[in-house]
């Protein structure tokens, strides 16, 4: 019997233009509905959950900036964290900044984006769901202005000799870090931050062993999220790595695969 369902957002729950179907958002009430506590899992900040989920009241935690930390929604406490050392992020910020890059971070739950233009950029993007992104003028300010460490940093380049560039700045002067690449921009959080060390702390928290935790996702940043969970669910748009780890493999984000793995495999065997 599943207790806990961890499901992940972009790519998952969304569909290719960020929007959550009313299908899926179905889904999720019935699961809640049926006592299986509901965790969104995302790598997006506390404040820019996908918009259809803000006036819901059917979970209680949510896991943001891809597992750096799980909050109580109910008290607004931090169940767990995995920050990035303030002094470590205004360094790498300020060697970011001789290239061309666009910068963004997670600090105290909120989305802080450098420079108009590009936050114009994520408001059309992103629609309603980047509605509470903040526009700054200079992130190292802001970071050296607010007391708490950084829950993320993402940098954003447009070739890939600056890719490059900020892989090796990041082997060199992050090595208390991790971090994730694209073709179009590259995460970075703290060695001790993944969805799954985020999953098994709240997990242990509510005295939920492994065997009834499921959960959904579709990249490479939900790998360590399956060795938290015993039902392990791909999407049909997965990555190769996580559907050689899925215990079932659903239908793609396009299809409202979450919806259908939720009715199949989830909802059946309570």
């Amino acid at each position: 019997m599943i207790k806990l369902l961890a499901v992940d957002m972009d790519g998952t729950c969304l569909d290719d233009r960020s929007r959550m179907s009313a299908e899926n958002l179905a889904a999720l009430r019935r699961a809640a509905e049926a006592g299986i506590l509901v965790v969104p899992t995302t790598g997006r900040s506390l404040s820019c959950l996908p918009y259809r989920l803000r006036n819901e009241k059917f979970f209680h935690y949510v896991i943001s900036s891809n597992g750096a930390q799980v909050t109580d929604l109910h008290t607004g406490e931090d169940l767990f964290q995995a920050l990035i050392p303030k002094q470590r992020a205004m360094r790498l910020v300020q060697l970011a900044q001789s290239l061309p890059v666009s910068i963004t971070a997670h600090v105290e739950q909120e989305y802080l984006v450098r420079g108009r233009a590009f936050w114009l950029l994520g408001r059309v993007a992103f629609g309603p769901d980047a509605a509470a992104s903040l526009c700054i003028d200079n992130m190292n300010r802001q970071l050296r202005l607010r007391p708490s460490d950084v829950e993320e940093l993402q940098f954003y380049f447009f070739t890939k000799r600056t890719g490059q560039k900020l892989r090796c700045m990041l082997e060199r002067y992050a090595p208390d870090c991790r971090w994730a690449f694209t073709n179009q921009y590259v995460e970075v959080f703290s060695r001790n931050a993944s969805k799954g060390a985020a999953l098994a702390a709240l997990a242990a928290q509510l005295n939920i062993p492994k065997e009834q935790i499921a959960c959904i996702g579709d990249g490479e940043n939900d790998l360590s999220m399956f060795e938290a969970a015993g039902l392990r669910i791909a999407m049909g748009n997965a990555v190769e790595p996580l559907k050689a780890q899925a215990s079932q493999v659903t239908r793609s984000n396009r299809c409202n695969g979450v919806a259908y793995a939720i009715d199949r495999w989830i909802l059946q065997e309570q």
